[in-house]
Formats: C-alpha cells, structure tokens, sequence
C-alpha cells in the first residue's frame, strides 16, 4: 500500500515538473516584452482614464506616446487635455522629445435658445435624457437643432465643469473644464464646441446651429442666425464661412476684432470677456438756416399829369 502512494506521488511530481518546464519554455519563448517608459508616462499623466485624447485610458495613450516616440520621433497628434502643456512637457522629457505648446481649449456653448428667446409650445413629459427626447420630437421652443435642456452634457462630465442654468435653461461651463470632449460626445444636438480659450479667455463664436431658413429659425428662435452673411462681409481676415443658412467663425483664424458683432442683425455672435464698448459719440446734426435773399421793394411812384394850362388860366 505505501509502494502505490509513493509511486502516485512520484508520478504526480513528475508530471508537474515536465509542465513547468514546459510552461517555462512556452513564456520564454511568447514573452512580450514592455518598455519601461510606459509606467514612467503613466505615473506623469493625470489618470483621470476620461478618453479626452482620444484612448480609452491613460495606460492606452502612454503606449501610444511610447511607441510613436520609437517610430515616429514624435508626439504629433498626442495631447492630453485634462493634464495640459505642463504634463505633456513632462511626457516629453521622459521620452527625450520636445513637445510643442498647445492652445488650451474649452467648451462652449453654441446655442441661446433660453425660455425668453424660444418660448414653450409643448410641454415634454418623459425621460431627462437628452439622447431620449432628441429621438421623439424637435424641442418645446419648436428648434430641431437648439439645447434640449435636459442634462446629458452635466452627467458626462467627471470635472464638475457644467452646470444647468433654471432662469435661462441652457448649460454653463466654467473655469474647471479640461477639455475632455466628453460633453460634446455626450450632447444629441451637436451644440457643444471645443474651441480655443483665446487671450484672455477672449472668445467670439456663433451661439447658435440652426440651419434653417432665415424665416423659420427666426420664428422658433428669436436670437437664431438666419444666414444673412453681414458677418462674413466685414470679415477680412477669411474667418467665417456660411453654409446651409449658418454662419461659422473659424477660431484659427479670428482676430476678435468684432466687427461681425456690430453688424449681426439677430445678435447670434457673441462676444465672451470683452470690455464693454464705449458708447458712440452723438454728433448732433447742424441743420443749416435757409438763406433769406433781401430785395429792395421799390414802389413805382406814379407822377401827376401837369396842369393844364388853359385850365390855369
């Protein structure tokens, strides 16, 4: 009986080696192997895992950074919005690379359609999602394409950057944006834009994206763009474009010189932290007096016929 133990156990030992020689061999042989740098750019980046670069992680982009860096030589395409200039500097570094500034972006709001300018003419009554009701019908105000209000744009949000306003309606952004994308990605109506922060957090962009015509997007919406292209005269720097009835103010090329501002009929451009204008001077009109030409009035004086001399005598 202890013979058959001994000789299971010997068996069993046995078979247990071969396989883990086996298994050696096999992972020797299928190794993959991870550069280092990897964990380096991971432990730089911010792991907020918000997909803002375009990956589904900061693992996934500090593999993409690592291997572009081998093959390529460079980060062209690679940005991490929510850690900045100062993180990619630092991603740089770690891959003897130089990184180049990027303009730091933000969301904004291309839509006005507040309760005063898109007055209700339907109550909704059914999920708060926007996804859902952009699949059942056009908005109360009647605009297919303006702000549903429901809050998909503030639960996407992992940075408590949006906010919805009650008196107006719409979502706010604020300071804490990072420029992830995920309230562009998440909002049904293509209303949010990345753009760039500009100066001093100086922005002028079209609050609005109805591609209506003029008439029927001024009836749903009081402020709505109606493709006039005023804007687009004025400009001389080739920055806005009009396309289906809508006018697009090119951040690259803008130059906030807001003479688009002054001329748009609807006030569908908005200027964001600009000084208030000066008030124009008024230059009243001097009406000139008419010109009273003097005439002299000579009265013709009719002479009395001389006496008759007959008469006299």
């Amino acid at each position: 009986m202890d013979n058959v133990i001994i000789i299971a156990v010997a068996a069993l030992g046995g078979l247990g080696l071969i396989a883990a020689v086996i298994l050696y061999f096999i992972a020797k042989k299928f190794k993959v192997y991870e550069d280092p740098k990897i964990d380096e750019v991971e432990e730089a980046l911010p792991a907020a895992n918000c997909g803002g670069c375009g990956f589904p992680g900061c693992r996934a982009f500090a593999e993409a950074t690592t291997t572009s860096a081998k093959k390529n030589k460079n980060l062209e395409g690679l940005n991490c919005p929510v850690g900045g200039n100062d993180v990619m500097q630092t991603v740089g570094s770690i891959l003897g690379l130089e990184v180049e500034a990027a303009d730091p972006l933000i969301a904004v709001i291309r839509c006005n359609g507040t309760f005063k300018n898109t007055p209700a003419k339907v109550k909704y009554e059914g999920a708060t999602s926007c996804a859902f009701a952009h699949a059942l019908y056009g908005g109360e105000g009647g605009c297919q394409f303006g702000c549903l209000g429901l809050g998909d744009c503030v639960d996407a949000c992992d940075f408590d950057a949006i906010h919805m306003d009650p008196e107006t309606g719409l979502p706010v952004v604020n300071d804490k944006c990072t420029a992830c994308g995920a309230c562009v990605i998440a909002c049904p109506r293509d209303i949010i834009e990345l753009r760039k922060k500009g100066p001093k957090d100086k922005k002028i962009f079209v609050s609005c994206v109805n591609k209506e015509k003029g008439g029927p997007a001024k009836k749903n919406c009081a402020v709505a763009c109606i493709g006039c292209g005023k804007c687009d005269k004025v400009c001389k720097f080739d920055a806005i474009t009009i396309n289906s009835f809508l006018a697009y103010i090119d951040f690259e090329k803008c130059t906030l010189c807001r003479k688009c501002v002054e001329v748009c009929p609807t006030e569908a451009i908005w200027e964001v932290n600009f000084k208030p204008r000066k008030p124009k001077p008024v230059v009243e009109k001097v009406i000139p007096k008419p010109v009273v030409e003097k005439t002299t009035v000579i009265e013709k004086v009719e002479a009395s016929p001389a006496p008759d001399k007959e008469t006299k005598e």
